[in-house]
C-alpha cells in the first residue's frame, strides 16, 4: 500500500488520545483557513474544502460558542475552476456578503483568486470569476477598508525561486475588481514561509498578522506572527517577541485567521490548529483566541475555551425520512459525480466514477474526533458493492461492502481495490446491518449482521491499521459507498456515526 512511510511516522509521533472538553474545537472537524464576520447578533464564519464538493462550508452562531453548518458557498463548481478551494474571505460592503477565495484555474491550473456575491451568507452566492491572476499563484485574499478605501491582499511567488511577498491593491467600490498596481506589503527575506495574513488597525498602528511555516500534515510547523506600521503599505516592522501564537495545550500548528469584533467590544482570532492527538484524522480544526495588548502596543493572543457548556454529543442520526435530513453530505469532486435522494426511510445512491477510481462514490460526513463507529443498513441486492467507506482519497480508502451475496472487507491502494475477507450472506432478500469502529490508534473494525450478533470480518480478527488514509492538506471522511453501474444503485435504510472518545 501507498504512504508506508506516513503511516510509520503518524503511529510512532501521535499518543493516542481525544479531544478534552477543555480545548475542545469552536468549530471541530476539518475547517482550515476560516474566515468569520459579524452581521448583528449573527456570526458567519466559512472555511477550506480542498478537494471536497459541495466546496466551502458555512457556520453560523449566535455566541462564538455553539456552531451549526447552514449552507455551502457553492453547490457545484463555478465553471473556471478545477480543483484546490482554499482560503476564502468573507466580507461584508454595501448591503452584499462577499466571499474572495482561491481555486485553481480549469485552463492552466494556476491558483488564482476569484469572487462571488450574494444579498445572504449562507445561500444564493453568484460568481463573478476570477479577480486577480499573479504569475504561478495567487492565494490567500484578505480586505482591508482603510478609512474608506478597499484593499485587497494576497500570497504571491509562493511556486517562484525568490522570497514570497505579501501583495495588496486598491479594490473598486463594488468590491470586483482591482484599482492601480499592486504594491508589497511584506517579503519573506528569511525563506522561512508567509501567507494566511489579516490585518487590523489600532490607534496609529497598523498590525499585519500572517503564518509562518509548513501548513499541513505530520510534520507542520505553523506559527502566527505580527508585524506593524504607521501606513498601511508599510513598511512594516516584525515584532522581536514573535510568535504571538504557536504549539499549547493539546494543539499544535495554529495559524491562518481573522479577527470579528463581538457586541462588546472584544476582539477574537478565529483561526486553525491541529489536535495533538488525532491530527490529521480530524484535519485542521477552528480555534479562537482572545486579543489584547501590552504595555507597548504589542498584541497578546490567547486561547479561548470554545464553550462553557462543551457540546459533548456530536453523534449523528439520519433515518432518511425527509428529503433533507441533518447530514451535509460531501464528496470528492473530481472524480465522483454522485446522483443521490432520499425519501420515507431510504436513500438511493448512484452516480458515475472516474474511470480510474477503484473507491467508488463516497458520500461523507467531517469527523469531529479519531474515534467513532458508523452503521448503515443495506437494503438491496445487485451486483454493485454498497455499503460504508473511510474515504482518504481517490486510491487510499477502506470500508465494508455488501455485493451480491457477499459481504467484504475491502481496501484500496495504487490504484487498486483488493478485497482483504469476505462472508457469505445466508439471507439474500433481507437487510444487511454494517458497522465499522475506528479506534484512537488509527485502526478499524468491521463487522456485519443479519441476526442479532454482529460477525467480525476483519482479517484474522485483528484491527487494520489505516494510519496511510489521510492525504496532505485534510482529513479522512467516514459516510456511504457505491461502486457499481450508474444504472444500478445502494439502498441504505439509515446512517449513524457515534464517538466514542
Amino acid at each position: 500500500m501507498k504512504f508506508k512511510l506516513l503511516a510509520a511516522v503518524l503511529i510512532s509521533t501521535l499518543a493516542c488520545g481525544q479531544h478534552t472538553s477543555a480545548q475542545q474545537a469552536n468549530i471541530p472537524g476539518d475547517f482550515a483557513d476560516p474566515s468569520i464576520i459579524r452581521k448583528g447578533n449573527n456570526y458567519y464564519a466559512i472555511g477550506t474544502s480542498s478537494e471536497w464538493g459541495p466546496h466551502f462550508p458555512i457556520f453560523q452562531s449566535n455566541n462564538l460558542k455553539q456552531w451549526k453548518q447552514t449552507g455551502f458557498l457553492f453547490e457545484q463548481a463555478p465553471t473556471w475552476t478545477t480543483a484546490s478551494f482554499w482560503a476564502p474571505e468573507f466580507y461584508f460592503h454595501n448591503n452584499t456578503y462577499f466571499v474572495y477565495y482561491t481555486a485553481r484555474r480549469k485552463s492552466d491550473g494556476i491558483s488564482c483568486i476569484g469572487v462571488a456575491t450574494s444579498s445572504f451568507p449562507d445561500r444564493g452566492f453568484k460568481d463573478h470569476g476570477v479577480i486577480i491572476e499573479y504569475g504561478k499563484e495567487a492565494i490567500d485574499a484578505f480586505v482591508f477598508n482603510d478609512n474608506g478605501q478597499l484593499y485587497i491582499t494576497w500570497k504571491a511567488y509562493g511556486l517562484d525561486k525568490r522570497p514570497i511577498e505579501l501583495l495588496g491593491s486598491k479594490l473598486s467600490d463594488d468590491g470586483l475588481s482591482l484599482r492601480g498596481e499592486p504594491f508589497t506589503l511584506m517579503k519573506d527575506e528569511g525563506r522561512q514561509g508567509m501567507e494566511g495574513q489579516s490585518i487590523l488597525k489600532k490607534d496609529q498602528y497598523y498590525y499585519l498578522f500572517y503564518s509562518v511555516g509548513n501548513c499541513c500534515g505530520v510534520s507542520c510547523s505553523y506559527n502566527v506572527r505580527v508585524a506593524r506600521a504607521t501606513s498601511f503599505k508599510g513598511p512594516y516592522e516584525d515584532y522581536a517577541a514573535n510568535p504571538v501564537l504557536t504549539d499549547g495545550g493539546d494543539w499544535k500548528c495554529p495559524g491562518h485567521g481573522t479577527f470579528v469584533e463581538d457586541a462588546s467590544g472584544n476582539n477574537y482570532y478565529i483561526y486553525h490548529a491541529y489536535n495533538k492527538s488525532s491530527n490529521v484524522f480530524t484535519g485542521r480544526e477552528a480555534l479562537m483566541a482572545a486579543l489584547s495588548w501590552n504595555k507597548d502596543q504589542w498584541p497578546v493572543l490567547q486561547h479561548t475555551p470554545a464553550l462553557e457548556n462543551p457540546q459533548k454529543d456530536f453523534n449523528l442520526h439520519d433515518d432518511f425520512k425527509n428529503a433533507k435530513g441533518p447530514v451535509f453530505w460531501q464528496w470528492d469532486f473530481r472524480n465522483t459525480q454522485p446522483v443521490f435522494r432520499q425519501a420515507k426511510g431510504k436513500l438511493y445512491l448512484s452516480g458515475k466514477s472516474n474511470d480510474k477510481n477503484p473507491s467508488g462514490i463516497a458520500l461523507t460526513v467531517r469527523p469531529y474526533a479519531a474515534a467513532y463507529e458508523i452503521s448503515t443498513a443495506v437494503l438491496n441486492t445487485n451486483k454493485a458493492a454498497k455499503g460504508l467507506i473511510i474515504y482518504g482519497d481517490v486510491s487510499s480508502s477502506a470500508g465494508i461492502a455488501v455485493r451480491d451475496n457477499k459481504v467484504e472487507f475491502w481496501v484500496s491502494g495504487d490504484g487498486k481495490r483488493k478485497v482483504l475477507s469476505e462472508a457469505t450472506i445466508p439471507q439474500t432478500n433481507a437487510p444487511v446491518y454494517l458497522k465499522m469502529t475506528v479506534s484512537p490508534d488509527f485502526t478499524c473494525t468491521v463487522y456485519w449482521k443479519q441476526t442479532a450478533d454482529w460477525q467480525l470480518l476483519t482479517p484474522n480478527q485483528q484491527p487494520y491499521s489505516i494510519a496511510s488514509l489521510p492525504p496532505w492538506d485534510r482529513s479522512p471522511r467516514p459516510g456511504l459507498n457505491y461502486q457499481g453501474s450508474p444504472e444500478e444503485n445502494g439502498v441504505f435504510g439509515f446512517f449513524d456515526i457515534k464517538y466514542t472518545h
